[in-house]
């Protein structure tokens, strides 16, 4: 801009873009003006009734944004769609959780009409198709005003319970080249945070994970931290190709961090939540067999004794629990026995304190320092 203040320039400031998007005010130098931010004294703050935030499913989605990523063809979408089916309607989440009916704004930017159509009347079956399911097929960027047209949506809705985006990648626009890659994705991410954050409402969307898998599934999204870092909720769903049974590894600012197994249902569509240990289901058939004999033994087990109630083979056990044993997923006792921790319980660690497996469990009612 120039210094010179031409003679017909208006009295009110005038407004730029800069190269983030942001809209600045020119300062005017007759009348400069200081931003004073909006402090809180921690008494306020304490003394304040805040609102309890919103959630879409208890305990799993709540105001603000949530990633949903997984690898290809794990059936996210069909995760998301059947969750706003069951916002929309009122129903039950992943078939056991309650949820508060609401309207719901469905973006399915990578479905056709026709596709979209026959995977609802999978998921519905002879339930009705809920009327506050709003779907859309395409959406503009946000930079191209998408944010935008979702806020005017959401003014028509202010009982709205819920957005899905399919995916995050339509939506996000092209990255300033003035930016980080991690500044470009927190800024992606936190345009969409903007309208959560305004309306209290639940936006989730579907993102990728990376190729290779970490040890902290929040490295496995895809991208930089900025995009993880910018949501207020992560989940990644997994399942063994070719399998029904995967988990949902949940963590955020306002959920508890967990992991739950569900199951795919092939003929409904649904993913539905099952009462069986999420890290039972992470494992091979054989491995999680074991797992699951051992946990429900009320003494330790030999590879013998498993083999027998498993009907594997005595060696392939006798094999499987020692790598088990090696990766910390079950205990040694004595005698060439296992045990088994109980689900949600830290893996004991080994000798050296830091490797998990190859230590010895604390014994009940035995001082650890002896």
């Amino acid at each position: 801009m120039n210094d010179q203040i031409p003679d017909n320039a208006p009295e009110a400031p005038e407004t730029f873009t800069n190269s983030s998007g942001r809209h600045l005010q020119a300062v005017d130098p007759k009348h400069p003006q200081v931003w004073r931010p909006r402090l809180w004294t921690a008494s306020e703050v304490m003394d304040t009734e805040f609102p309890p935030p919103k959630w879409a499913i208890p305990g799993i989605i709540c105001e603000g944004v949530s990633l949903l990523a997984g690898p290809p063809k794990v059936a996210k979408s069909w995760w998301l769609l059947s969750t706003c089916l069951a916002v929309a309607s009122g129903g039950k989440a992943l078939g056991t959780i309650p949820v508060r009916k609401g309207p719901v704004l469905y973006l399915a930017l990578e479905d056709t009409p026709r596709r979209l159509k026959a995977r609802m009347g999978q998921l519905l079956g002879d339930q009705p198709a809920p009327p506050d399911l709003h779907l859309a097929t395409e959406w503009p960027t946000m930079p191209a005003g998408g944010d935008v047209a979702i806020a005017a949506w959401l003014d028509e809705h202010p009982d709205a319970r819920m957005i899905g985006i399919d995916v995050f990648a339509k939506v996000r626009g092209p990255a300033s080249p003035s930016l980080s890659a991690y500044d470009a994705d927190y800024a992606a991410v936190g345009r969409i945070k903007k309208i959560a954050d305004r309306y209290g409402i639940a936006i989730v969307l579907i993102h990728h994970v990376r190729k290779a898998g970490s040890d902290d599934f929040l490295q496995e999204v895809s991208g930089t931290n900025g995009i993880a870092g910018a949501a207020d909720a992560t989940l990644i769903l997994k399942r063994p190709r070719g399998q029904a049974d995967g988990t949902l590894s949940i963590t955020g600012r306002d959920v508890e961090e967990t992991e739950i197994a569900l199951t795919h249902d092939q003929n409904t569509g649904h993913w539905l939540k099952i009462d069986r240990p999420a890290d039972e289901v992470k494992l091979g058939d054989t491995r999680a067999a074991i797992l699951k004999t051992l946990r429900e033994s009320a003494k330790p087990l030999g590879p013998t004794a498993v083999a027998e109630i498993t009907g594997a083979k005595v060696e392939t056990v006798k094999k499987t629990m020692q790598r088990m044993s090696d990766a910390g997923q079950i205990w040694p006792a004595t005698g060439g026995k296992y045990t088994a921790p109980m689900p949600g319980s830290t893996p004991f660690p080994g000798i050296d304190g830091d490797t998990p497996g190859g230590g010895v469990p604390p014994v009940p009612g035995v001082p650890e320092s002896i």
